[in-house]
């Protein structure tokens, strides 16, 4: 609970972070008479800003924070590319914790009681269900949900579909659609189109919406998240692929075994500061690791398992060249085929990221794998 004193009053709320941030260390009551320069001296020391002012004006000071913040970007280091990358999280993770400390009350039917404020309701029930309470959060959060809410809205276009997909707040969208690409135009493995094929991790369920669309009699799609499971059962729904796509979970492998394993797990081992990053980092590489080590014994005579993995991990030095075969040959599997792709984002071409050494190098590869002969 964050407890805070208002027009003499002590009031409280619950304190909700989708990241896990912790609560504040204390909370004072910001308007419009607020200084930005004061503001940021708060928020640096731990201090929650609670807004009672007019919502433009809170988000017109969220920028200004972060402005302040961006004043001392970290230096490139003495260090390689991984420590690159450590520095560059770092500095998003102090970004997101002081621009965090800008917070708004939602009232108990998720209204945001502010002057000029948007009609937040129906976004806050989407991401967080049905209001039971008040609740204090973020503003870089709220704002966060208002914008997954316009995508969940319009959806992504995705050419390999000729669709579009629909993302809910917390998934991954698939606004990289060159993954999707090598999953539409990889060959199928013989028995596929009278067969089974698993969607490992489906996420939004694009993945299982092209394997069906390319013929696979069954897709079975899996995800460890609640808000997974639901954003791709309705995209399912949505494309009228709903009698050939099973959406079950939460797990990684279902029951029963497959002549095609499809598995896209986020592309780097690192752990993850938000719900959505859980798309993109993965700690120690677990779910590659776990989908590796149990593909042999459920794919069925004939059956390859398709694993789509970026390298950029290799070019910063987070993995090995040589882990990534090592681990297949680990597991009982052999490659029988690689399919490579260059990233088409415009980060790729950002010559100001930090990163832009390593993501212009980057390969996306679609590998085929099938048991070791024995």
């Amino acid at each position: 609970m964050l407890h805070w004193t208002e027009a003499r009053t002590t009031r409280s709320a619950p304190w909700h972070s989708e990241s896990g941030a912790p609560l504040p260390r204390r909370i004072v009551v910001a308007d419009d008479r607020m200084k930005a320069d004061t503001a940021h001296r708060l928020a640096r020391e731990g201090t929650g800003l609670l807004w009672r002012g007019d919502f433009h004006n809170a988000r017109h000071l969220l920028a200004a924070l972060g402005r302040r913040v961006d004043r001392t970007p970290p230096g490139p280091g003495p260090g390689g590319p991984s420590e690159a990358f450590a520095a560059h999280r770092r500095a998003r993770g102090h970004r997101a914790r002081t621009l965090g400390r800008l917070l708004v009350l939602l009232e108990d039917d998720h209204g945001l009681a502010l002057r000029r404020a948007p009609d937040v309701r129906r976004a806050c029930t989407e991401a967080y269900g049905p209001p039971r309470s008040p609740r204090v959060v973020a503003l870089t959060e709220l704002l966060g949900v208002l914008g997954a809410r316009q995508w969940r809205e319009k959806g992504v276009y995705v050419p390999a579909l000729g669709a579009r997909i629909h993302p809910h707040y917390g998934v991954f969208s698939p606004v990289r659609g060159e993954y999707v690409d090598l999953v539409a135009r990889a060959p199928l493995p013989r028995r596929a189109g009278r067969g089974t094929a698993f969607d490992l991790g489906t996420g939004t369920g694009v993945l299982a919406a092209a394997l069906a669309r390319r013929g696979c009699a069954q897709v079975v799609a899996t995800d460890i998240s609640p808000r997974a499971l639901d954003c791709a059962r309705e995209n399912v729904h949505r494309l009228g692929l709903a009698g050939r796509v099973e959406v079950t979970g939460p797990c990684l492998f279902p029951p029963g075994s497959a002549d095609l394993i499809v598995c896209n797990p986020p592309w780097l081992p690192a752990r993850p500061a938000s719900a959505v990053e859980q798309g993109v980092y993965d700690p120690d590489s677990g779910m590659l690791r776990a989908f590796l080590g149990g593909l042999a014994a459920r794919l069925r005579p004939g059956g390859e398992g398709w694993l789509v993995l970026s390298d950029l991990a290799e070019h910063l030095r987070l993995r090995t060249p040589e882990e990534l075969p090592a681990a297949v040959s680990a597991a009982g599997l052999r490659v029988l085929d690689r399919l490579d792709t260059r990233p088409r984002h415009p980060r790729a071409g950002d010559t100001t990221d930090p990163l832009h050494a390593a993501r212009a190098a980057e390969v996306t590869s679609l590998w085929r794998l099938g048991p070791a002969r024995g």
